[in-house]
């Protein structure tokens, strides 16, 4: 006989050990939450009285039961075909040259200031998430667009590439967002809802993300030079060739506004008019056609794989019952519900030190949301706070993932530079959680409209 509490906290920790080994975060949760609900089960046969080879048997028949329902329903979740749709859609916008008309567009208009390009970078990010939805193809994507104009213009290294790494973390906020996707599936909220939400504070944290690259270069304006100073006609004629990935986003996220469109419809839309621009443009030879749907299988193989994993673990901590008991703690402190979000918040912060952002968030939603749930907090507005969260995340030391993919496109930079860079993006988004918190109708406005309050 084991404590099903105990036998919970060794679960989480042979997860954590599997993952400092550097097993895929999907196939640890498959395999701890598979032997989890084996002795958690025969455990429980056993306590009743069973023969122990009768309690192991039906062990192992709920686990391969739960293993084979759980796979079939990720995979059969009509709701899931908007990750696929939205990762074509990326592919096809980077292939087609939409994501380098972006950013030109971008430093037609704001090159000519001081930071000017740093801004058109987020800019340019924040337009590129909105077709993409994945913050690591946001940061490769715009940081080999950009890196080598602001290095031509002579600048500071740790505001050029912390302008990069920071600005692909909207592609986890901006809707089509892959990480609100998951969230959604795992919470049973509505995608559609979440996109929503995502929209203003998206948009308010990129122009927080200018205004600190407003306060970097008015301290020191030597990091920052102003760019060429470009015509009326040449920004008129950059803003007609990004027209395209514009019109894209419009339709998309419109639709989905107005009701026109549901998520997967949107998505699916989304990708055949991005393949159209891309076709237009004589972009897709069979090299590239075949690189696009590579690219798209192999991407929405690994999410699956991870939604999978999620389904199997989820439900081993449940019969643990680690959620509810740490509920019941949180909500006895004399801390409040904002004293219980703070430490979740700085719990977040100091897991995303070591763990990337979707191994993070899909270990953490079985703990973390009966305890959302208990405090009655909204869950769409509480996906949007752990989502910012997880955005910092990224670009946290040691181990920010849009760190080291910045690194990779710059090996010239050290790292100190490039974390150096990124202090000023990461209280900006510590400022973006403070509005939300204060004022959670800035997530919550465009959710409550769609359905009329």
């Amino acid at each position: 006989m084991i404590d099903m509490t105990l036998l919970g906290l060794l679960g989480l920790l042979a997860l954590f050990v599997l993952l400092a080994l550097r097993m895929p975060v999907a196939l640890s949760m498959l395999g701890v939450g598979f032997a989890g609900t084996v002795i958690a089960n025969a455990n429980k046969f056993i306590a009743v009285g069973m023969e122990a080879g009768q309690a192991w048997a039906r062990g192992w028949t709920i686990a391969y039961s739960n293993l084979a329902g759980e796979t079939f329903e990720a995979a059969s979740n009509f709701n899931l075909l908007v990750i696929p749709m939205f990762v074509l859609m990326g592919n096809l916008a980077g292939v087609s040259g939409m994501s380098n008309d972006l950013f030109a567009a971008a430093y037609r208009w704001m090159g000519h200031m001081r930071g000017g390009l740093a801004s058109a970078t987020i800019a340019a990010c924040a337009g590129f998430a909105a077709l993409s939805g994945s913050s690591l193809a946001s940061a490769v994507t715009m940081g080999r667009v950009a890196l080598p104009e602001m290095k031509r213009y002579n600048y500071a290294d740790s505001l050029a590439t912390g302008s990069v790494a920071a600005g692909g973390t909207l592609g986890f906020l901006i809707p089509p967002s892959g990480g609100m996707i998951i969230y959604a599936v795992l919470t049973e909220q509505s995608i559609g809802r979440l996109f929503m939400a995502g929209v203003f504070p998206g948009i308010i944290l990129t122009l927080l993300f200018i205004g600190a690259i407003y306060l970097v270069v008015a301290r020191k304006p030597e990091s920052g030079p102003r760019g060429a100073v470009s015509s009326r006609a040449e920004r008129l004629a950059a803003g007609w060739r990004a027209a395209p990935i514009l019109s894209v986003v419009l339709i998309t996220i419109g639709g989905m506004y107005t009701g026109f469109f549901t998520p997967v419809e949107a998505s699916s839309v989304g990708a055949f008019l991005t393949f159209l621009v891309a076709l237009w443009r004589r972009r897709l030879d069979p090299a590239a056609l075949r690189a696009v749907i590579l690219q798209t299988m192999n991407a929405t193989a690994t999410v699956f794989l991870i939604i999978i994993g999620a389904f199997v673990f989820i439900p081993f901590m449940s019969i643990t019952e680690v959620p509810a008991q740490l509920v019941t703690l949180l909500t006895s402190l004399p801390i409040g519900d904002l004293g219980v979000l703070l430490v979740i918040i700085l719990a977040y912060m100091f897991l995303g030190m070591f763990l990337e952002s979707m191994a993070m968030l899909v270990l953490t939603i079985p703990v973390v949301i009966p305890i959302a749930i208990g405090l009655d907090w909204d869950l769409i507005w509480f996906g949007i706070i752990v989502v910012i969260v997880l955005e910092m995340g990224m670009i946290s030391p040691p181990v920010g993932i849009n760190v080291f993919i910045v690194k990779s496109i710059a090996p010239d930079v050290p790292m100190g530079q490039i974390f150096r860079g990124i202090w000023p993006f990461w209280f900006a988004m510590a400022a973006m959680l403070g509005l939300l918190i204060l004022f959670p109708q800035i997530a919550l406005f465009l959710p409550r409209a769609i359905v009329g309050g």
